[in-house]
């Protein structure tokens, strides 16, 4: 399933490592490049061939972000949302047994390297969407199922 939808830091963060891909990382390894080229056989030389890879690398990742980023909608904060749980909330949730669970619900580009980020596809973010603070819900997982309240509902407006 794909969903384009994306929070506004979300979207600044994948212009920004565009950014930097292309205006920083991708000039300074071709540099190295043309450098290592110059030093003659190219077929037995290290620098050459790992910065080419490189410049491969940076060049596919370039041409994902300027698809995606041309495919995502940025999903603004509303002062309708208060109260409930929607896109680019921070959730706390409270279990039967006082376990507590916090976490933001964002879109699928967003919860690499974050812990306490969760895509909008996951299970507990679908059973929790439109609910209110208070409200039980019943998250069925391969485990079980398993009844959570929500404690507390923030939004955090850029």
């Amino acid at each position: 399933m794909n969903t384009n939808v994306i929070t506004p830091e979300g979207y600044r963060a994948l212009q920004q490592e565009l950014d930097t891909l292309w205006r920083e990382e991708r000039p300074e390894v071709t540099k190295k490049v043309q450098w290592a080229a110059g030093l003659g056989d190219r077929s037995e030389n290290a620098d050459y061939q790992y910065n080419k890879k490189r410049l491969r690398e940076i060049d596919r990742r370039v041409r994902f972000l300027r698809n995606r980023l041309s495919q995502l909608r940025v999903v603004e904060y509303s002062p309708i949302q208060n109260g409930k749980a929607f896109f680019g909330a921070w959730i706390t949730l409270v279990d039967e047994n006082d376990n507590r669970l916090t976490f933001r619900i964002v879109g699928p580009d967003e919860i690499y390297g974050k812990s306490d980020y969760v895509s909008v596809h996951a299970p507990i973010v679908k059973a929790c969407l439109g609910k209110s603070e208070g409200e039980e819900f019943i998250v069925s997982t391969p485990g079980g199922s398993k009844v959570w309240e929500i404690a507390q509902i923030t939004y955090q407006r850029a």
